[in-house]
């Protein structure tokens, strides 16, 4: 595909992550693509981001060896070289007893340009001041009283969602595999569980619990900061108080189960989820791959998917969907046969970017400007 450093301006690039390493499609129209990969062979690519907000975009990845174990790489020329901190970007400090399994999310902080968060396997939330290179455990929340109750969702113990505030640098949620919602309002001191009105169906004793829960994906409202949408274990909802408290919005869905969710980034009230038959059935709804759109918060939903398979047994995990940052932006979704669609006209209809990859883990996608 030529130099990978190459920077070309209104280009896209969709970083590919998959159970056995990392691909890129870069195209000029969001229509040809070319696909240039693999990076790390073999490795479990589960979180990637884009970071435009420097003169020299940065591409930073999480990813897990079977044999090297968990590592977290930068690249300032969009794959051309890596560059791997010597003693790990992310290391648990000796007096936690602990050792990193997964970086499972990575987020630009939207206040400080020089700011990266990341969430990990086990659940920790962390914080770059050096554009990703090197991390400090966030202590507040590693040591909240409530941790040692905090389960494990079926890939594992992970905070997966990390939603800074745009309203204020105090503000940040977290949700985590299992254990729920958690908020900061003193710039991450102290956490408060924001469940209330999340159902946990599986907790023996309490359904209702303060917390708990197995939360799959939180996205924002680019409109309204404090509105906020949750893909539930079994349950979808909005919370319109910045995650405090939670109103069900599944009415109108083939089913309430599924892994992700997204929010358009300029268009407020709508959102997208990839439905699930079960979680004993994880295939789609009566075997055909599709979108859920939203244009009024939750209350309606409407089925998308021309160009998508049917019938289809695969699905769409957590982070396996994504959006680039074009004034008119594309939707990408990634599958666990190992194929990427996107869309042009906001989920209206699909073509297939790529197939025959690994099973996809992780999906993020840039327009450069």
């Amino acid at each position: 595909m030529g130099d990978t450093a190459e920077r070309t301006a209104g280009e896209t690039i969709i970083g590919i992550g998959t159970r056995k390493g990392l691909w890129l499609a870069r195209s000029t129209d969001r229509r040809t693509w070319t696909v240039e990969g693999p990076h790390f062979l073999m490795s479990e690519v589960l979180s990637l981001l884009f970071d435009t907000r420097r003169d020299t975009p940065r591409l930073l990845v999480g990813f897990r060896s079977s044999h090297w174990g968990p590592s977290l790489q930068h690249s300032d020329d969009f794959g051309a070289t890596w560059v791997e901190h010597p003693e790990g970007s992310i290391r648990f400090p000796e007096d936690t007893d602990t050792a990193l399994k997964a970086t499972w999310q990575l987020v630009a902080d939207p206040h400080d340009p020089d700011v990266v968060w990341a969430g990990t396997e086990p659940q920790g939330l962390w914080r770059s001041a050096d554009g990703g290179e090197t991390f400090e455990l966030n202590r507040g929340l590693w040591e909240h009283p409530h941790r040692p109750e905090w389960g494990e969702g079926f890939g594992g113990g992970a905070i997966h969602t990390v939603l800074p505030s745009p309203a204020s640098p105090d503000h940040m949620l977290v949700a985590m595999s299992t254990g729920g919602v958690y908020n900061t309002r003193d710039g991450g001191q102290s956490w408060t569980p924001g469940n209330t009105g999340i159902h946990a169906y599986f907790q023996p004793h309490d359904e209702w619990p303060e917390f708990g829960q197995c939360v799959h994906k939180v996205v924002r409202d680019s409109a309204t900061a404090t509105r906020l949408y949750a893909q539930n274990h079994r349950g979808v909802y909005r919370s319109d108080d910045d995650g405090v408290t939670w109103t069900s919005i599944e009415a109108g869905l083939p089913t309430n189960f599924g892994m992700t969710a997204l929010a358009h980034p300029t268009q407020g009230d709508t959102v997208w989820l990839v439905p699930i038959a079960s979680d004993g059935e994880r295939i789609p709804p009566a075997a055909e791959l599709q979108v859920q759109r939203s244009d009024d918060a939750g209350a309606h939903w409407r089925t998308q998917h021309e160009g998508l398979p049917s019938p289809s047994y695969t699905n769409v995990l957590r982070d396996a969907a994504g959006l680039d940052t074009h004034d008119d932006p594309g939707l990408y979704l990634g599958t666990r046969n190992g194929e990427v669609y996107a869309s042009l006209d906001g989920g209206e209809s699909f073509d297939r970017v790529v197939e025959q990859l690994p099973d996809v883990l992780c999906v993020r996608a840039v327009t450069l400007r």
